[in-house]
């Protein structure tokens, strides 16, 4: 997945024949007056943005931002300019202060259309199109004070806003999304939001950055990300639902006109929890203790379990498996978690010697699941089957045949000689997850990290009915268990619009639970526009992982094909859309489904283990339960010859760029749309700068963030197919 990116900006504006220096915060622009003796600057003569913090306080739905960013002019000259902050769209501002060294500028607050006029004017003066993605967006405008040569100014900025809730989630946008104007990585970047409300928070998302989220109760949550050296491409948005019920139901979708539309369901219960609200479950830890996990890992797989058992909840009972060539059990059967503590002592004298006997331990674990309540097996092993049952297709058999439905199994790889098919396939027959802990990383914090998120089930067998809503291809494909402090993030596609509700059943202690949302809206167009590509990127990573279990079917690959060209989804097996130039014509998609099919049939007749393996099992297994859209993972290409060079491209966003739901590739210096599926077709050509695309601009601002991509693009809006084509 890629790096969170956030910055502030440089950008060169020219009028005539004077330069003006623009440095650009992931908040703002300043646009700096060449000094009084020189009629132009250098392109390298700019500021330096030093940090850029921006913290948020939430209080029911009334947000405060503060920014606090440091400007360094290392030039030789004293600098001056104009701040312009593009605002949030639909901020409600009710004050809006600059600071500069502690004396208040009072900033003026331009309307959209005023706004429009000043990005418009620069556009253009510069022959830069890069404004327009601004060109629906409030502004605030304010003068920079002076900064002398060889000094430091600090800029703090306050804003209030009121932020809009639709279908129970609250939305907040932060803009970031300047990266075309940055020269120059951010050395710090730091964001946090602070949320409290009166009615209790469930769902707490974000599909832009991998936030760290922490909840110390109901009525409040701590998210936050940092980084460093980093540059900007995408606002930050952060979603919050609010619910006064056990489980708090949200949708979010997306439409465009004439096709079926996407939506994104978030289910969170509640933090605060009493024992009594907590499912009683049965916990099987199964450990490799094989000769292979002598040293380190054993001791940190010990550990790991000494925290899991020491987590149990009351009603909870619980047993230990230890295997190596033969069986080592904590007891005959499942025990109270009053006995946590002679567990504990058991996993204390577990040592590490032997062979790896698979099939025994997981059906010796198995056995003791009992089929009237939820059961939890965890299983982690650090090495292929050696002993009894080695073929992994007749482990997963017994397995099957032994498990009870309740049983959902997790199981964890530790280093690169695991059997990643074997481990996949077992936590998708039994309702659980994958995970890998790869050489260097600790067994004792992931397994720990991963128990703490499923610690407290507050609902099993859950069941989802959407109502009058047709909907299909959901994702995951199995409804996971709800747990407390937890969130489900479920994607799927619909037909029609309108208004449905949602049920969510499942089982409480041998009862039946249904749980109905209020009245929930699927757009009939428009929309939450991340959806799509975050879709597209489960979809993916589970038809990967199918093709890897089962073999490969046209199906799938023709519909790895199409997805990833759609929405600009990379990775190690879908690099045609940065190597292959023909991917908008017929023959052209013919020709990457069929290489596409070697490569997936050379790869599946590869081992199942080993470093190449386990790497690709953990992508598919994390783009299948992706959080956020897909991003380009260029590090995937730093270690593949060739593409060592592609990577940078990717990394810079010269070959691929997403602009809202749309993906653009970059073909022979035009940014065509991946929509665009032909060069055969038809477009509406509009000269670039011309009255006409000013008009059109003016008219649907929409097509600003399209057309701010370069000087030739190709994009289909609505049905047209508009090229805008140089003078």
């Amino acid at each position: 997945m890629e790096t969170t990116k956030n910055c502030y900006l440089l950008l060169m504006l020219m009028a005539g024949s004077i330069f003006l220096t623009a440095i650009a915060g992931g908040d703002g622009i300043v646009i700096l007056d060449p000094p009084p003796d020189r009629p132009a600057l250098k392109l390298d003569e700019a500021l330096a943005i030093r940090y850029h913090h921006v913290d948020v306080t939430i209080y029911d739905q009334v947000a405060t931002t503060r920014v606090d960013q440091a400007f360094f002019n290392d030039l030789t000259w004293t600098a001056e300019g104009t701040y312009i902050f593009p605002l949030p769209e639909e901020a409600a501002v009710t004050d809006f202060v600059l600071w500069a060294d502690g004396e208040p500028v009072r900033g003026e607050i331009l309307e959209a259309d005023e706004a429009r006029k000043i990005y418009t004017d620069i556009v253009r003066r510069t022959r830069d199109p890069a404004l327009l993605e601004y060109v629906d967006r409030k502004a605030l405008k304010a003068r920079v004070f002076p900064i002398p040569s060889g000094e430091e100014r600090r800029i703090e900025l306050e804003y209030s806003q009121v932020l809009p809730m639709d279908n129970g989630l609250v939305h907040y946008v932060y803009p970031l999304s300047t990266e075309r104007f940055s020269s120059k990585p951010l050395e710090e970047v730091v964001m946090t939001v602070d949320l409290r409300s009166q009615v209790p928070i469930r769902a707490v998302y974000s599909p832009s950055h991998p936030v760290f989220v922490e909840r110390e109760g109901d009525r409040s949550a701590f998210a936050s990300f940092e980084d460093e050296d980093v540059l900007p491409d995408r606002d930050f948005e952060l979603y919050y639902s609010v619910s006064p019920e056990d489980v708090g139901i949200s949708i979010l979708s997306y439409k465009e006109p004439g096709e079926d539309g996407f939506f994104m369901l978030l289910a969170a219960p509640k933090v605060e929890v009493e024992a009594g609200d907590i499912v009683a479950r049965d916990l099987i830890l199964v450990l490799d203790v094989s000769g292979s996990m002598e040293g380190e890992k054993i001791d940190e797989a010990k550990e790991a379990a000494i925290r899991i058992l020491d987590g149990l909840n009351p009603t909870d009972r619980f047993n230990v498996v230890a295997f190596s060539s033969g069986l080592q059990t904590f007891s005959r059967g499942l025990e109270p978690a009053s006995k946590r503590g002679e567990g504990i002592e058991f996993v204390r004298g577990l040592s590490a010697l032997g062979g790896t006997n698979i099939n025994r331990a997981l059906l010796e674990a198995a056995a003791m699941a009992d089929p009237q309540r939820p059961a939890t097996m965890i299983f982690l092993t650090d090495g292929l089957a050696t002993v009894g049952v080695e073929d992994a297709g007749k482990i997963l058999q017994n397995v099957d045949e032994t498990a009870p439905d309740g049983l959902r199994i997790f199981t964890f790889g530790v280093g690169d000689d695991v059997d990643t098919d074997l481990l996949d396939q077992l936590s998708t027959d039994h309702g659980g997850a994958s995970a890998y802990v790869r050489p260097g990383q600790r067994i004792d914090e992931t397994v720990s990290a991963f128990y703490a998120k499923i610690k407290s089930p507050v609902l099993s067998d859950v069941v989802i009915d959407f109502g009058s809503a047709e909907t299909d291809r959901i994702y995951p494909e199995s409804t996971p268990d709800l747990f407390a402090g937890s969130q489900l993030v479920l994607v799927g596609r619909y037909r029609t619009g309108g208004e449905t509700k949602i049920t969510l059943s499942g089982t409480f202690n041998e009862r039946i639970v249904s749980i109905e949302s209020p009245g929930v809206y699927f757009a009939e167009a428009g929309g939450a526009d991340f959806i799509p590509r975050l879709w597209a990127t489960r979809a993916i990573g589970s038809y990967l992982r199918k093709i890897r279990l089962h073999g490969e079917e046209d199906e799938l690959v023709d519909a790895i094909v199409t997805l990833s060209i759609r929405y600009g989804i990379i990775t190690p097996y879908t690099s045609f859309l940065i190597d292959e130039e023909d991917i908008f014509s017929g023959s052209g998609r013919d020709a990457v489904s069929q290489k596409f099919r070697r490569d997936m049939e050379a790869d599946s007749a590869a081992a199942s283990y080993g470093p190449s393996a386990v790497e690709k099992a953990a992508f598919q297994g994390e783009m299948a339960a992706a959080e956020v859209p897909h991003r380009v993972p260029s590090a995937l290409y730093s270690t593949t010859g060739s593409k060592a060079s592609v990577s940078a491209k990717v990394a810079a966003g010269e070959v691929i760029r997403e602009v809202g739901p749309k993906t653009f590739v970059l073909r022979n210096g035009t940014w065509i749309d991946t929509a665009f599926e032909g060069t055969e077709m038809e477009t509406v050509k509009v000269r670039f700068l011309s009255d006409e695309y000013f008009d059109l601009i003016s008219d649907r601002p929409r097509l600003g963030g399209y057309f701010a991509l370069g000087e030739r693009v190709i994009v289909v809006v609505d049905g047209a197919i508009y090229e805008v084509v140089e003078v």
